[in-house]
């Protein structure tokens, strides 16, 4: 028996219809290995469209692997990452993104919102240029950030702008771009490759497919050797076209921006019902599809009693995270129990 539903996580959802369908028609007989098939070609021209430029395109399993092999492309050892300390590089990776760069730094810059600056990247590209310190390579932002937060596309230019002044690469770690897409009203080329982005990593599973990160190289010459990268850190899919054909039919579908839309729109409408309870205070603007609340502990508590679930990793606040599927009765249900526990 299914649970009613949680939002402690986008991750908690299932698979959206579209990225189902592609994959019951993938599976309808064989189809050669290894990326050399139909759905594969497919989801890569699909990008290119989107994204109106002629990318390198390649698949992995998970964020970890496809942010911590995209930065070991741009790195070598000896140098290190920009980012702000709570970037998902820094603080949900495990290390991995200084393990596959063989030893590459991450260099954080503390922020009160999780959003860079360009003085911050230049205040600490710059503090040390000796031998004996690590090489700043490249910066790192997470679109959205780790609390909700989107750059918008004069933000993104702008720290673009001082990459290029400062000889740096610009990667964009997109675990929920989808969302940032669906909040801002852009299209997908003005906040990436047209801002200055050098490097994409496109999540998918937490906007309806099951598994699957796609890496969009816009500078093909940064993209050299990456299938050699993928098959040694174990994420050369043999079977490729479950990885690719959810893509085809997200980005075919246009159900990767509906997606994001719902569960921004849920973001927002939990939000509202609780704006101005006592002893509750939204932690950052709500601009994406989570919510970070400050709540008296007797109220966590109060919730948790109910049966709800949320992290309070970040600032002692609890999240709460929709997905494509988060249906608006049930945010309802939570907003009401909220009211409650405030009241009581």
């Amino acid at each position: 028996m299914t649970d009613a539903q949680q939002f402690a996580s986008d991750n908690y959802a299932g698979i959206c219809p579209e990225a189902w369908a592609a994959m019951e028609a993938a599976n309808r007989g064989s189809a050669p290995a290894y990326g050399d098939d139909e759905w594969t070609t497919q989801a890569s021209d699909a990008f290119r469209a989107l994204f109106e430029t002629p990318c390198e395109v390649f698949f992995a399993f998970n964020g970890t692997a496809a942010n911590s092999l995209a930065l070991a492309s741009l790195c070598q050892s000896y140098h290190s990452v920009i980012c702000a300390s709570s970037a998902h590089v820094e603080t949900d990776e495990c290390g991995a993104p200084e393990f596959f760069s063989n030893g590459s730094k991450l260099l954080i810059v503390p922020t009160p919102d999780g959003k860079l600056t360009p003085d911050a990247v230049r205040a600490l590209a710059v503090s040390r240029t000796d031998i004996h310190f690590p090489k700043p390579r490249v910066v790192t932002i997470t679109q959205p950030t780790e609390t909700g937060q989107v750059y918008t596309v004069e933000e993104v230019r702008a720290l673009s702008a001082m990459c290029r002044e400062l000889g740096l690469k610009l990667h964009m770690d997109g675990a929920r771009f989808a969302h940032a897409c669906a909040a801002l009203g852009c299209a997908p080329a003005d906040i990436t490759w047209k801002a200055g982005v050098d490097v994409l990593c496109f999540g998918g599973t937490k906007n309806g497919m099951a598994v699957g990160e796609a890496v969009l190289f816009f500078d093909p010459a940064l993209a050299q050797d990456f299938d050699y990268r993928c098959k040694q850190a174990g994420q050369l899919a043999s079977k490729m076209r479950f990885l690719s054909a959810p893509w085809v039919g997200l980005l075919g579908s246009g159900a990767w921006l509906a997606n994001a839309r719902h569960a921004n729109d849920c973001a927002a409408r939990l939000a509202a019902a609780v704006a101005g309870l006592p002893e509750i205070e939204l932690m950052f603007p709500v601009e994406a599809n989570g919510v970070f609340l400050r709540a008296p502990e007797p109220v966590l508590e109060a919730l948790r009693a109910k049966g709800w679930r949320f992290y309070t990793f970040i600032g002692g606040g609890a999240r709460f995270m929709f997905a494509w599927d988060a249906d608006p009765v049930r945010v309802d249900a939570l907003a009401d129990d909220i009211r409650a526990a405030c009241a009581g």
